[in-house]
């Protein structure tokens, strides 16, 4: 007996207009005025103009400044970021559980939200007694945590005063870096050798090492380190665990630009 295909499910036709509206003008270069979609979706102007109207009035679209052409909105870039965010995590999850097993300390994934570290992914060993509790969904200062240097990596003093303004860097600790000169000097050493660390600025018992974490363009868009109390952290051992976590970030990186 032949079987037959199952009824296709009809399709929203407004719902795809809006979808082709947003594609057009996420495509093009320039602001899209609104008779370049009439021509587009080749429907009255006053139907594509509602169309638009939906999409701005819930934030995917908006009008370029001083002008009534349509760009994308802050919904499209919130939600890309999301997108970006849960790649990262998805692509990062099997990297992060290794640096925690191979260093015996908690691994965190972060990235950056304006002044601030933002933790997106967390793994803790089950073997140890104490660890440092998970931090995902925390945010962090950049200028004295380590994921927060590694995320400037490389940023010159010029770029740091527009990023945090003139006035004096917060001190959490005794050893909190409050000035953009010290900081653009930590930013350097950190382009340089790879890694960042974070020597109790932020909270006085941690002691915490991260890498930046690079795409295709060799921009950063992450980072990934361990945070462990400072009486399981001796200075001795930072050579090794700045090893671990360079490698750590080194793989994710290679994963980002293939």
């Amino acid at each position: 007996m032949k079987r037959t295909a199952p009824p296709r499910t009809p399709s929203i036709q407004s719902l795809g207009r809006g979808l082709s509206i947003l594609e057009a003008v996420a495509e093009s270069g320039e602001p899209v005025p609104l008779k370049d979609l009439t021509a587009l979706l080749g429907i009255d102007r006053s139907s594509v103009f509602r169309l638009a109207t939906t999409l701005k009035r819930h934030r995917f679209l908006a009008m370029a400044p001083g002008r009534t052409d349509y760009v994308l909105g802050p919904s499209v870039w919130r939600l890309s970021r999301r997108c970006g965010q849960n790649l990262l995590t998805t692509l990062c999850r099997e990297e992060l559980r290794r640096l925690s097993a191979r260093t015996g300390e908690t691994a965190h994934l972060a990235v950056r939200e304006g002044t601030f570290a933002l933790f997106i992914d967390h793994c803790s060993p089950s073997a140890r007694v104490v660890t440092v509790l998970g931090q995902t969904g925390e945010l962090v200062p950049l200028h004295c945590s380590a994921h927060g240097k590694a995320l400037i990596a490389g940023m010159p003093a010029a770029e740091l005063r527009v990023l945090f303004g003139t006035t004096r860097l917060a001190a959490r600790t005794s050893r909190t870096i409050v000035t953009i000169a010290g900081l653009a000097k930590a930013c350097t050493t950190t382009a340089r050798l790879g890694v960042a660390t974070d020597e109790g600025e932020d909270v006085d018992e941690l002691r915490c090492v991260a890498a930046p974490i690079r795409d295709q363009d060799g921009v950063i868009v992450a980072s990934i380190g361990i945070s462990a109390p400072v009486t399981r952290f001796p200075p001795s051992r930072r050579v090794r665990a700045s090893q671990q976590v360079a490698e750590a970030a080194q793989a994710v990186t290679r994963t980002l630009q293939r």
